[in-house]
C-alpha cells in the first residue's frame, strides 16, 4: 500500500466522481481507476460500490478512508517538524484570544516578539470560539478560559487568575474607597460589553448569586469605548483589575469588589496531536515572561 494510492483514494471520497478527482490529482482517470483496483485488490474488499455513474463507500471504504486521515496527518506532522528544523524562525503562528484580551496580553507584546522574530509571521483574532478553533485545528494556540471537560486531545496550560473591579472616575465618591460590595452595583450606571461577551458572562454569574440585577447599561463593544465612557464619568465598569493596575490611568479608579469577587481563571491551548514548532514554544515563553513583568509593573503602580 502506498501513500500515492491512499491519496488517490482520499480525493475520489472528497468528490464521490472519477473524473473529478482524476481531474483534481492531474492525472487520467483510468490511472486512478487503477490505482483505486491495487487498493482493492491489496485489501481483498471493494472499496467503493458502483451503481451506474454514481459510486457510494462500502464498509472497508468507510474504515480506510478513517485510518487515511490519520496518516496523513502525522505524515504532516513529520512534515513540518523537518521544515522547523531548517527555519527556527521562520513560518507561521495562528492565534485565537477572547475579545479584549488584545489590549492587555497582545499589542505590546506582538511589537516586542516581531523584532525578535521578524521572519515569523502571526495572526491573531478575537473570537468567543477559541477552543472550538483550537480544537478543531483552525488556530494553533488559545489564550481563554479554563475549560470545565476538555478534549483529550486538547493540552491546558495555566496561565493567570484574573479578578475584575470596578473601574471608575477618579473623582467619584466610589473612588475613595479600596473595596465596595458586590451588590452596590446596582445603584450605579455602567457601561459593559454585550451578553455575548466573556467578561459579562462571569459579572452576570455573579450577580444570579446574589440574586441582583445590573439596571439597563450602557453596552460598548471596544474596550476603549469603555474606558472613554468612564473617563468622561458616563458610567462605571467591571474590567481586569490587572489591566486596570498595569494601566494606571490618571483619571480612573479600580475598587475592589467583594462577595464576591468576580474572577475566572485564563489558560494557553494547544492539541497535543498537532506538531508544535519552535515559533509556538517561544511564543508560550515570551507570553508568560511578559505577564510576569505586567504583574510586576502593576504591583509598582500601587505601591507595592
Amino acid at each position: 500500500m502506498e501513500l500515492r494510492q491512499l491519496e488517490y483514494f482520499a480525493a475520489v471520497c472528497r468528490e464521490m466522481h472519477f473524473s473529478r478527482a482524476a481531474e483534481q490529482l492531474c492525472t487520467t482517470q483510468s490511472n486512478l481507476s487503477q490505482q483505486i483496483k491495487f487498493l482493492e485488490n491489496e485489501l481483498g474488499l471493494p472499496l467503493f460500490d458502483r451503481i451506474g455513474k454514481r459510486i457510494a463507500l462500502t464498509e472497508a471504504g468507510s474504515i480506510l478512508l478513517e485510518q487515511s486521515r490519520h496518516i496523513f496527518e502525522r505524515v504532516d506532522y513529520a512534515k513540518r517538524a523537518i521544515a522547523d528544523l531548517k527555519r527556527m524562525e521562520g513560518g507561521r503562528l495562528d492565534i485565537g484570544i477572547l475579545p479584549g484580551d488584545g489590549d492587555l496580553l497582545f499589542d505590546a507584546l506582538l511589537i516586542d516578539f516581531h523584532q525578535a522574530y521578524p521572519k515569523l509571521s502571526i495572526s491573531v483574532t478575537e473570537t468567543m470560539e477559541v477552543y472550538e478553533q483550537v480544537l478543531s485545528g483552525a488556530r494553533d494556540l488559545g489564550v481563554t478560559t479554563v475549560p470545565s471537560k476538555p478534549d483529550e486531545r486538547m493540552a491546558v496550560l495555566p496561565l493567570f487568575h484574573e479578578e475584575f473591579a470596578l473601574a471608575i472616575r477618579s473623582d467619584h465618591p466610589l473612588a475613595k474607597s479600596a473595596t465596595m460590595p458586590f451588590e452596590q452595583l446596582r445603584e450605579l450606571k455602567l457601561v459593559m460589553f454585550g451578553p455575548e461577551h466573556q467578561m459579562t458572562k462571569v459579572i452576570q454569574s455573579c450577580c444570579d448569586a446574589k440574586g441582583i440585577a445590573i439596571d439597563n447599561p450602557i453596552v460598548a463593544s471596544t474596550l476603549s469605548t469603555l474606558l472613554s465612557l468612564v473617563e468622561r464619568g458616563v458610567g462605571a465598569s467591571i474590567l481586569p483589575r490587572l489591566l486596570l493596575d498595569y494601566m494606571d490611568h490618571p483619571h480612573i479608579s479600580a475598587v475592589q469588589l467583594l462577595h464576591p469577587t468576580p474572577s475566572q481563571e485564563i489558560c494557553i491551548l494547544y492539541r497535543t496531536d498537532k506538531f508544535m514548532g519552535q515559533a509556538a514554544k517561544l511564543f508560550i515563553q515570551e507570553l508568560q515572561a511578559f505577564l510576569d513583568r505586567v504583574k510586576q509593573h502593576a504591583a509598582r503602580s500601587l505601591g507595592s
